[in-house]
């Protein structure tokens, strides 16, 4: 079967891990894929049941419930991220462990996609309202080190495009 997600590991592998997000968003529109996101996700799962959601095609691999779980995680951390970046120029920001993250009790599927898309909204209305000169203001990223707000848009948008890639082989594996 073919790679669910990217395979450079955040933690240990930082730089390439970026730049496979980067690259699988290509020439793309960030905010483009960032907006579209929500309702990919509405539309691959809106038939389906409880059980196939909460079902992983193999061990140690997540399920559809728990990748949008880690969408709306990562839309939290991002949230933050991107505000601190823009009214705070050059501060730092810790990284976090997704595998963690993932363990915490999260609300049903519906109530973290209607979450995950208003944050999203909220999230890109930001970008959009953003001046481009603004867009090169900088975090610091625990891992990565130095970020703009522009890259970390791209970055997130290329986590997107991963994730939802997950999402579509995951539930083409439980659902057929």
């Amino acid at each position: 079967m073919e790679e669910r997600i990217v395979a450079p590991d955040p933690v240990e592998d930082p730089e390439g891990y970026q730049q496979a997000l980067l690259d699988l968003l290509g020439d793309q529109d960030a905010l483009d894929v960032l907006a579209l996101t929500p309702e990919r996700i509405e539309d691959a799962c809106i038939d389906l049941d409880v059980a196939v959601l909460q079902k992983a095609p193999a061990p140690g691999e997540w399920s559809a419930e728990e990748v949008v779980a880690h969408l709306l995680d990562a839309e939290i951390v991002y949230s933050f991220r991107w505000r601190m970046t823009l009214a705070q120029s050059g501060s730092a920001f810790p990284g976090y462990q997704q595998d963690l993250w993932i363990g915490l009790s999260h609300p049903s599927f519906p109530e973290m996609l209607a979450a995950f898309s208003a944050l999203r909204r909220l999230n890109v209305w930001l970008a959009e309202e953003t001046p481009s000169d603004q867009w090169d203001k900088v975090g610091i990223h625990s891992e990565r080190g130095p970020e703009t707000f522009d890259v970390s848009l791209k970055v997130v948008a290329g986590h997107d495009l991963a994730h939802l890639k997950q999402l579509e082989q995951t539930l083409a594996a439980v659902a057929g």
